[in-house]
């Protein structure tokens, strides 16, 4: 298998696992329960999970007043699409 295939597999497997786990985020929230810490969402984002995020955010309206997340949230979307343009068309 290439590596832009292992790429592609990855970045879809870490950003369903992202937007899921912000969903059940949002439903601990609501219910009163133990929640997933802001840093393990953020790691996410960071790791390629950036996409995830972003969706779980604007779905499940999670995290959505919080600067980090939604100014750092996009930043890091568009930092992960221009360093895979970037080493994609080197």
């Amino acid at each position: 298998m290439d590596t832009n295939a292992l790429l592609m597999y990855y970045l879809l497997g870490i950003n369903a696992v992202t937007f899921a786990l912000y969903g059940i985020d949002k439903l601990k929230s609501q219910k009163g329960w133990r929640r997933i810490p802001e840093k393990t969402l953020l790691m996410l984002a960071v790791i390629g999970g950036s996409m995830g995020a972003l969706c779980g955010m604007r779905l499940f309206h999670h995290k959505t007043k919080h600067k980090k997340f939604y100014l750092g949230v996009p930043i890091l979307l568009a930092i992960q699409i221009a360093l895979i343009c970037y080493f994609r068309f080197i």
